[in-house]
């Protein structure tokens, strides 16, 4: 595609949703997604061009590639770190400028960001952190998938009862926020606790009111209810709304189709009425 048949694509889109607005068939007006993968982490599908193509028919005008952070693991990366995971830092720099080659490319067609999900590991985040500011990555965003280092502890996102996890937990969320490094917590409720509800509710207010204080806006995750995962789920949005978090969609797409589907966008537009929540169009960046 050429970038005068873009622009052609672009302004008919523009038309194409003003015209569906007005006849009241619109069902999300979703301009910007700051959490976009590729096929670098080793189990989303799909190159960087082909999610920039479809986020421009979509009627995006920002898409952030927010794609797992590769992390400096004490000993590299050996067999013991999770497969499928995450890029190397070899293969992040390609990453990165890859994304800077089309950011000039599709300049005046959309806006490009350069991003990582990352987790908060206390121990090696400073590497993190030296790695993005030298390459001039543009955010974070903070994905707490597993507690301290990975694969030696607690996977988050499998079911427990153990009250110790959830508040760990929320401790290395609230923690890795206060560095001042992540722009906003993807899928906060990822913790799939099923324990005592009085519990759950009393450690997550504990996140969110936390979260608000430092001005941190919380994801409502796209794909976790779009794949009907337990996330994100009515009892946290609903927590949020009442400490009064600023919450932000977030699309976590792993294939380009996922920036576009009208069905995805319907069953977002459901959720959010159901629950009263109006999402934030729109976030500043933090340096990291």
């Amino acid at each position: 595609m050429t970038k005068n048949d873009r622009r052609t694509l672009t302004e008919q889109l523009r038309c194409a949703k003003i015209i569906n607005s007005a006849n009241g068939k619109e069902v999300l007006g979703l301009t910007v997604n700051y959490h976009t993968h590729t096929h670098l982490c080793g189990h989303a599908e799909g190159e960087i061009r082909e999610y920039i193509e479809k986020a421009i028919e979509a009627g995006l005008t920002k898409l952030g590639f927010a794609d797992h952070a590769p992390q400096f693991f004490e000993g590299g990366y050996g067999p013991a770190i999770r497969k499928n995971m995450r890029m190397t830092p070899k293969e992040a720099e390609k990453y990165i400028s890859d994304i800077r080659a089309y950011s000039d490319e599709y300049k005046g067609d959309i806006k490009l960001f350069c991003g990582f999900e990352a987790e908060y590991f206390p121990t090696i985040f400073a590497k993190l952190q030296s790695f993005c500011r030298d390459y001039g990555v543009d955010y974070l965003i903070l994905g707490q998938h597993c507690l301290t280092i990975e694969p030696s502890d607690f996977w988050v996102g499998a079911p427990t009862e153990e009250r110790s996890f959830l508040t760990r937990y929320v401790d290395e969320v609230l923690e890795g926020i206060s560095s001042g490094s992540f722009s906003y917590v993807c899928h906060p409720d990822v913790c799939h606790y099923v324990g005592d509800d009085a519990f759950y509710r009393s450690e997550m207010t504990r996140l969110c009111v936390g979260a608000k204080k430092l001005g941190i806006p919380l994801e409502i995750n796209i794909k976790g209810l779009c794949d009907n995962r337990f996330y994100p789920s009515d009892r946290f949005v609903n927590l949020a709304k009442s400490v009064g978090n600023d919450m932000i969609l977030g699309v976590d797409a792993h294939n380009p189709s996922d920036l576009h589907n009208e069905n995805d966008r319907r069953k977002v537009s459901e959720f959010l009425s159901r629950n009263g929540i109006t999402p934030l169009d729109d976030i500043t960046l933090r340096k990291i």
